[in-house]
This record gives structure tokens, sequence and C-alpha cells, in this order.
């Protein structure tokens, strides 16, 4: 099934406007689209992130991956959390206005830091979505396993899909599971064994990153077509 890509320019308040690409199925669109967000060291281009968007849609699932003001505008650092949160509202809004009535419900999804931060959105009702999809959630500083993000994670009750590399420095597999059994909210959890943060493994895995990637997509799949 072929995918068409629309490129979108997003207001972001009276700071300036971002860019986004909108993800279309070529036939057969689903009425549940995905929002997704790049993590702290890349932008929207990164393939894990435009291969996601461009596999669901080839599923019939509208995708709308987007920068964060500093991707945009070529900075390493990322934005302050409320500048971060504002940018994730104006991009769920304009999701809204381009897909209108097509669409009956709605994912958050991101990478690392995008994830997070859609999360805690969640959980402050900043924004109304039906689902979260975490592409490597970064429960913890890499040389501190006992600082976890975690304490907003407990106030969300819509459904979570976790994605995990057993080798990830921001999040301890043993750490997660402790975390995901006292979650009220439906999760699931999909490891990659033996993949890092950016679901990287190693050669001897015999598995290539688009491999991987297909992987992460069929799983989302089955976890949206089971909602």
């Amino acid at each position: 099934m072929g995918v068409e890509e629309r490129k979108l320019s997003i207001p972001v308040g009276k700071k300036g406007n971002s860019s986004g690409v909108l993800t279309l199925p070529g036939k057969g669109q689903k009425r549940t689209a995905i929002i997704v967000a790049h993590g702290a060291g890349n932008d929207m281009q990164t393939p894990l992130v435009t291969f996601f968007c461009r596999g669901l849609a080839a599923s019939g699932y509208p995708a709308l991956r987007f920068n964060f003001l500093y991707a945009e505008h070529g900075r390493k650092t990322p934005d302050k959390q409320e500048i971060l949160v504002e940018t994730w509202e104006s991009v769920y809004q304009c999701a809204r206005e381009e897909l209108g009535s097509l669409v009956d419900s709605w994912i958050a999804a991101g990478k690392s830091m995008g994830g997070r931060v859609a999360s805690q959105m969640v959980a402050d009702k900043l924004f109304s979505v039906h689902g979260l999809v975490f592409l490597g959630y970064p429960l913890h500083p890499p040389d501190n396993k006992e600082k976890l993000r975690d304490a907003h994670l407990y106030q969300i009750n819509i459904p979570m899909l976790f994605f995990a590399g057993t080798r990830d420095q921001l999040c301890n597999m043993d750490k997660l599971d402790t975390v995901l059994n006292n979650l009220r909210a439906p999760w699931d959890l999909f490891v990659i064994e033996k993949g890092d943060h950016s679901f990287h493994v190693p050669k001897s895995m015999g598995m290539t990153e688009e491999e991987i990637y297909r992987q992460i997509i069929e799983k989302t799949v089955s976890w949206l077509s089971a909602g």
C-alpha cells in the first residue's frame, strides 16, 4: 500500500513555526491517527521516526511527525519544558484541523523525550488522546538508575505501549518491570533483545535496523487494532 507525504508548517504560539510531515495511507484509511515526536538528540527525520510513520500509514493509520522548535532551528539543546509542551499542543491542534472528521481517536507517540513530554501532558490533563506509545522511555538518567521519571505515569488511565531494549542505559529492565506492574492503566511491553536506547543491536544478532523497525511497527499495528 502506497503512502502520501505532505509537509506542514505548524505555528507554535508567538514563537514562530515548526515543521511537520503528515503521512497518509494511499487507501483504506483508518479512523485512528498517530502523532509522533522525536527524541532529545535528533529530529523528525531520524530513521526510526520516519520509518515508523511510513509503516503505520502503509497499514492504514495516518501519522504526523514533527520537529520541536530547537530542532527546527538547528539547536542541540532541547527547549524548556513549557515550550516542548506548547509545541506538542500546537501540533495536536494542527493534526485535528488537517484530519478533522476523518479521525475518531488519537495516539501520542514519541522517541524518548518526545514520549515522556506527551505522557506528562496526559497526566496533567493538558490534552486528550486515547493511547500512548513510547519508543524507548527515558526512565532514568544513564548514570543514576535510582532517579526515576515515573511519578506521573501512575496518574495516567489510558492504554500505554512501551518498547524497550535490554541494553538501554536510560531504562533498566528491572526498574521498568516494577514501574509497569504498579501502573493503573492498561499497558503492553515489547522487548528488543540486546537493543540500546535507539534499538541498535550488536551485529552478532544478525538483524538489520529495518527488521527491528518492522517488528516495532507490526507490534504497534497489532496493539492499535486490538484497542
